[in-house]
């Protein structure tokens, strides 16, 4: 019997000394990581950054503001901090909105700074080996295609007049329908339409049709806006779980292997059947597309062949990096100018006064029949000023990614490890005092202008269309199109947003409006 009484007791002893054994572990674990948060807050600037999950807590706290959260974060931290993902992730670095270092990176140690494996790893499922993930001689030579087609009176005058005929024979004609009909509509969507049937024209002289009076669906723009959203959602997920979701071939990940193939299926069957068409016809015709200009090449007797320097899926994933920078960003951006003079009266004002004493120089004409010329919209100062305005507050592309290929240390004395990731954000530049002064968040078009002529700011303090050897190759083209829709919806047009609208921005890519742009057009004459 006391043998009996000995052991349970000997094991109720045991049980209470391994619940206290455990429980003292816990409560270490527990005073540990609050030490470990605040030793964190004491001695470093910037969002927190929790043991175990690094940064990703403080993201998913703040989704619904993310870059406001980070715009203020880099203002309270001086411009720079720290920022580092999951015990499991080497996803580390810094967030940076200085000026000079983001000068040093993207041009004075330019060759140091790539794209980068961690960037590559989360796009090229969608864009491949394209210019948008690109790095090196790939990066090089596809550029340099894109230059030598871009830059010739026949692109240009081409360009130019794609972007007249969509304006005047498919814009206007569907916003009068509206405009009869009184109905609501979303601006952002009819934006984004017109700019991907003007992309789709320019780069594969097709013409999709999403500005047909219908608006149909158009099943590769849906997959392709799907796509940019699921792959820029890895930015803010550990590595090892959106690899793992791959592998398995569930949640997010199954999804965007379906866009994915919708979107390659599109650009690869429009790429194989140019070549084939090229081969049969490339004597009897000279196309202004990027796509076929890529193909075909002059010998040294100056005659057309179509070459193979080019495989299908770089071309391919070429002009999917076509498509997300010349369809999106310049819809996205009007999107916001639109709303925001709509919030600024007196903007929209300035930019119909100036509007029409550049009309007055015309013979007395039906507004209806007025097509701006080029030398016309090179002297709308004040709308350029107001583009950029727009695009400083609300640039099109919020942030960006550089690794580091060698150990460094930028000119803010910021020391910088091999593979370390450098994320500048060109939506929190736009928002910082010390690079835009005290009232970087108001909307002046006047900080554009002096004397009556356009300022050029400096490329790293305005990165809308990134700066250096990277400085977007599209640049004029896109002020060119925003200046002309604008112009000439608004010359027609007073665009009345509906009351009522949250107007936030969009996690993705691409700053897009989360709900869109609900808004009226009015008819107006301002002659």
């Amino acid at each position: 019997m006391e043998n009996k009484e000995m052991i349970s007791i000997t094991e109720c002893w045991s049980v209470i000394v391994t619940n206290v054994r455990f429980s003292n572990f816990v409560l270490a674990l527990v005073f540990l990581f609050i030490v470990r948060a605040f030793a964190h807050r004491l001695t470093n600037k910037g969002p927190m950054i929790w043991p175990l999950m690094g940064i990703i807590p403080s993201v998913l706290l703040n989704m619904n503001d993310v870059f406001n959260y980070f715009s203020k974060a880099l203002n309270q931290c001086g411009g720079t901090f720290t920022i580092r993902a999951t015990c499991m992730d080497r996803f580390c670095g810094i967030m940076t909105v200085d000026p000079s270092s983001i000068e040093y990176m993207l041009k004075t140690n330019f060759m140091n700074y790539d794209k980068g494996d961690a960037f590559k790893g989360i796009f090229s499922d969608v864009f491949g080996s394209g210019i948008f993930v690109a790095d090196g001689e790939t990066w090089k030579e596809q550029r340099l295609a894109l230059t030598s087609v871009m830059y010739t009176s026949r692109f240009i005058e081409s360009s130019h007049s794609v972007i007249q005929d969509l304006v005047h024979q498919k814009l206007l004609k569907l916003i009068n329908k509206f405009a009869e009909l009184d109905k609501i509509t979303d601006l952002q969507d009819l934006l984004l339409r017109f700019t991907f049937d003007n992309i789709c024209i320019t780069t594969f002289g097709i013409s999709p049709g999403c500005l047909s009076i219908e608006l149909p669906e158009v099943p590769f723009v849906a997959a392709f806006e799907k796509a940019a959203e699921l792959s820029y959602y890895r930015v803010f997920t550990p590595t090892f779980i959106w690899k793992t979701l791959r592998f398995l071939g569930v949640g997010p990940e199954k999804k965007l292997k379906e866009v994915t193939k919708t979107v390659h299926k599109f650009v690869t069957e429009i790429v194989t059947n140019r070549r084939i068409e090229l081969r049969k016809s490339v004597y009897a015709n000279d196309p202004s597309d990027i796509l076929s200009r890529l193909m075909i090449k002059k010998d040294l007797d100056d005659k057309q062949h179509v070459s193979d320097g080019f495989t299908d899926d770089m071309l391919r994933d070429l002009c999917l990096s076509f498509i997300l920078a010349g369809r999106d960003t310049t819809s996205v951006a009007l999107a916001w100018f639109f709303w925001l003079i709509h919030e600024h009266p007196h903007v929209e004002k300035q930019i119909l006064d100036e509007m029409k004493v550049i009309i007055s120089h015309r013979d007395r004409e039906n507004i209806n029949e007025i097509v701006f010329t080029g030398d016309e919209l090179k002297k709308m100062v004040y709308l350029e000023a107001a583009l950029s305005e727009t695009l400083r507050i609300y640039p099109s592309v919020p942030h960006d990614i550089k690794e580091a290929r060698e150990d460094d240390v930028l000119p803010n004395g910021t020391a910088i490890k091999k593979k370390d990731l450098i994320v500048y954000s060109m939506y929190a530049i736009g928002r910082t005092e010390a690079i835009w002064g005290k009232d970087c968040r108001e909307f002046k078009p006047e900080r554009w202008i002096r004397n009556g002529k356009l300022v050029a700011e400096s490329q790293f303090k305005f990165l809308a269309f990134n700066a250096g050897p990277r400085l977007c190759v599209g640049k004029q083209f896109a002020y060119i199109q925003m200046k002309m829709v604008a112009a000439s919806i608004l010359l027609r047009y007073s665009v009345k947003v509906v009351g009522g609208q949250t107007i936030v921005p969009k996690v993705t890519t691409t700053l897009y409006m989360k709900n869109g742009l609900l808004v009226n057009f009015k008819p107006r004459s301002i002659l």
